[in-house]
């Protein structure tokens, strides 16, 4: 799988971060979400999944309009 670079908010290198696949997809690079309240609160969790959090204003000004 390759990524291509979209955009990030942070600044000096880190995350967030949001990426494309060579199949489309989008990959997102963020703070682990940890507060167990919120974890209580989802959904369906295979385990093989995590959740990160990422700032709305990275996503309305990154993310792909298609």
């Amino acid at each position: 799988m390759k990524l291509k670079f979209i955009g990030t908010t942070s600044e000096h290198g880190n995350c967030p971060t949001l990426y494309e696949t060579d199949a489309g997809d989008i990959v997102v690079q963020g703070d682990r979400l940890t507060d167990p309240e919120a974890i209580a609160q989802l959904r369906n969790v295979g385990e093989h999944e995590t959740f990160v959090v990422i700032p709305r204003d990275l996503l309305t000004r990154f993310a792909p309009k298609e």
